[in-house]
């Protein structure tokens, strides 16, 4: 069996929940009774192939990561990593903390990486038997069925019929279609190398940026879910993916 890395990206500030996230940062704070972070855990300890758990936060809220991790039990080792910055002016961006975390753990396993503010219910194990299939970097994709409320506000897909990703483009106004990123992904360990060529050609800490970027040179996949999907950006998008998850508890 392939072993693979899980790296879930923690190292935001997010500005637009202040006062929330002014000393707790986004992924701990709580959905349903438990921490955003524990819901995609959840997740990924039913991955035999994840054999590491890496979380990448900052300096800022390193302790507060540190802290949780002494009361969160997880089938798999948890590594927290600091990247060192303090404040949304030095933050590295998702890119950049890949890179960051890529390097200081001398990753050259696969890497399913998963932004720490992504909340879904669809089955994680799918994603990485669509990634064994195609042998290549594939990201998950979420159909919004109307285009329009794509508009402006997420990456947009544009898939062929072997749902190879053609195109992506950066919160269009116009979109294409109503194919989504939600910032997880699986790469493989070959991919990964191209980050760093990436981020010295474009200097963007863009991910969607990376994506299309990616899928230009080489074969890259995109894998449709259905089910609920929350991309938790201000307070409201909080408050409705509270009140949606909590109708699961029994």
């Amino acid at each position: 069996m392939v072993k693979i890395k899980a790296l879930i990206l923690a190292a935001g500030y997010a500005t637009r929940l202040y006062p929330l996230t002014l000393d707790t940062p986004k992924p701990l704070l709580p959905i349903a009774g438990k921490p955003i972070i524990e819901h995609i855990l959840s997740k990924i300890d039913k991955l035999d192939d994840v054999d590491e758990i890496l979380i990448i936060t900052n300096n800022k809220f390193f302790d507060n990561f540190r802290n949780w991790k002494r009361k969160y039990s997880s089938s798999k080792p948890i590594n927290i990593i600091n990247d060192n910055t303090d404040s949304d002016k030095e933050r590295l961006g998702a890119m950049g903390d890949i890179d960051f975390a890529i390097k200081k753990e001398n990753i050259e396993d696969d890497l399913l990486i998963i932004g720490g503010d992504n909340l879904f219910d669809f089955n994680l194990k799918e994603l990485l038997e669509f990634f064994k299939e195609k042998k290549s970097s594939t990201a998950a994709l979420f159909d919004l069925k109307e285009k329009e409320l794509a508009a402006g506000k997420y990456g947009v897909i544009e898939i062929n019929k072997e749902n190879k990703i053609i195109n992506l483009e950066e919160k269009p106004e116009e979109p294409k279609t109503s194919l989504i990123s939600t910032a997880c992904y699986i790469f493989s360990r070959d991919d990964l190398k191209e980050i760093g060529i990436c981020l010295k050609e474009k200097k963007k800490d863009n991910l969607g940026e990376f994506i299309a970027w990616l899928s230009k040179k080489k074969d890259m996949y995109g894998h449709i879910f259905q089910g609920k999907w929350f991309d938790i950006g201000n307070k409201e998008q909080l408050k409705e993916a509270d009140k949606e998850w909590s109708k699961k508890i029994p």
